[in-house]
């Protein structure tokens, strides 16, 4: 079996309980991405790829609500979030000042992770 049949493979035994959980179900969209954020921990492309073809929806779709709601992340996340607030109260008591502090100390640049 080649790497890549091993990690499709490893998706889909991960992600088929999943599928077969809303399979033939109508407005599945938001709970469908739940749970594989859930599972995964952001959405993945290959993830709503499968979601498309196994429940026949489009992928366009599951993306679209994917995209449209800010609870749902299209790359992986750190296992630490860090939120400066950026708005002008904060900007005018130093919020750049301990952000760029805190890039320095955690040595990483804004919404990346090692």
């Amino acid at each position: 079996m080649s790497t890549e049949s091993a990690v499709h493979s490893e998706l889909e035994s991960r992600l088929l309980p999943i599928a077969d959980r809303y399979r033939g179900k109508k407005g599945i969209t938001i709970p469908l991405l739940a749970d594989l954020q859930r599972e995964m921990g952001y959405i993945a492309p290959d993830a709503v790829d499968f979601f498309a073809k196994e429940l026949d929806i489009p992928a366009a779709e599951i993306f679209g609500v994917a995209t449209f709601y800010a609870q749902f992340h299209l790359k992986p996340r750190g296992r630490h979030i860090i939120r400066v607030c950026r708005g002008t109260a904060c900007h005018v008591r130093g919020s750049l000042k301990i952000l760029e502090s805190v890039k320095e100390i955690v040595g990483v640049e804004e919404n990346l992770f090692p």
